[in-house]
């Protein structure tokens, strides 16, 4: 019961910095959503005011097991059924622009001499879904706080950044063809939030494509974060492929976590239609919640020192990151479409 205690104020905090930021987006940002401006929200204040250590179990509470709950949740609002809508060149699309951005953002992290999870958050935030992909892979690589917060922020950012240049670039890129310029947004633009808010900007149709490119990556989230444990524990234990298997046979809670198989385990049974349409609007609604608190608790917890000591080489591995990302979507849409 005294731990409980403990948690409620650095939790109630998070939350009313939460319902907050959502209505500032409501009445006055809604183009950058709630889960951002909460984000940001939090890190001034985390860096001003409200530094008390009373709030620091509350807080790493809701940073770590919100984003947990929000992962799982978010398995209920897919479905397999969106790929048949994509097509095999869409499927081929996405499986190559994840695999180039992971490969490129974990090469690029290791010559700037990142952490390991620094480049490997990075690699996932950016390929998969923003701050749900980091929150679902920092506990299978044993990420600290700071690489954790470094991340979420670093992606949020370039996520608000692509959110409002593509929909132009799409349209110099393209002209008015909505499935292209969909695709753009959808494969490349980080979190669902903003893929929906940068879509909006042109048309609901290119919202549609859109849509369904960036499901097609939520659902890889699996793979993602099965691949990325591989590594770690590979690199950790210093083993032969055969014992290593082994031994993460033997804890396979540390290379899939629980709420990845419960992500895996809703999408299967919405996809089967079990859920009525009522119970996929309640997660969604649940999940965002628990991703917008979350997002609030790792601004209080960001130490702005830290990000700043690393500014230029932050700097130079976000920008050449959204760079690339932009750049091969734009070469594979023109192969392959």
């Amino acid at each position: 019961m005294d731990n409980i205690t403990k948690k409620i104020p650095g939790f109630a905090l998070s939350l009313a910095i939460a319902i907050a930021s959502y209505y500032i987006a409501k009445l006055w940002l809604p183009m950058l959503g709630g889960a951002t401006i909460a984000l940001f929200v939090g890190i001034v204040l985390g860096n001003t005011w409200l530094q008390q250590p009373v709030l620091a179990a509350g807080t790493k509470f809701s940073e770590k097991k919100l984003l947990e709950y929000s992962v799982m949740l978010l398995g209920a609002t897919i479905t397999f059924q969106s790929i048949q809508q994509i097509g095999w060149h869409g499927v081929l699309f996405t499986v190559l622009q994840m695999s180039c951005t992971i490969g490129f953002a974990i090469w690029f992290g290791r010559r700037l001499q990142f952490s390991e999870g620094t480049y490997l958050l990075m690699a996932g935030g950016n390929a998969v879904c923003g701050s749900s992909a980091i929150g679902a892979i920092a506990p299978v690589i044993d990420a600290d706080n700071e690489d954790t917060g470094i991340a979420i922020t670093l992606v949020n950012l370039m996520g608000t950044i692509l959110m409002l240049l593509l929909p132009v670039i799409g349209t110099l890129m393209w002209g008015h063809n909505n499935e292209l310029r969909g695709v753009l947004i959808g494969g490349t633009v980080q979190s669902v939030g903003q893929v929906v808010a940068s879509a909006t900007m042109i048309n609901q149709g290119t919202v549609v494509t859109a849509t369904l490119f960036k499901i097609l990556r939520i659902i890889c989230l699996v793979f993602v974060v099965s691949g990325f444990g591989y590594l770690h524990q590979k690199k950790q234990s210093k083993v032969s492929d055969t014992k290593l298997s082994e031994q993460l046979l033997a804890k396979k809670s540390s290379l899939v976590p629980w709420y990845v198989i419960g992500f895996l385990l809703f999408c299967v049974l919405n996809s089967l239609r079990v859920f009525p349409s009522q119970f996929g609007a309640l997660c969604h609604f649940l999940s965002t919640w628990c991703e917008t608190t979350a997002l609030a608790a790792i601004g209080l917890r960001l130490n702005l020192k830290a990000l700043f000591s690393q500014g230029k080489r932050l700097l130079a591995y976000a920008g050449g990151l959204v760079t690339v990302q932009v750049v091969l979507a734009i070469l594979l849409i023109t192969l392959l479409f």
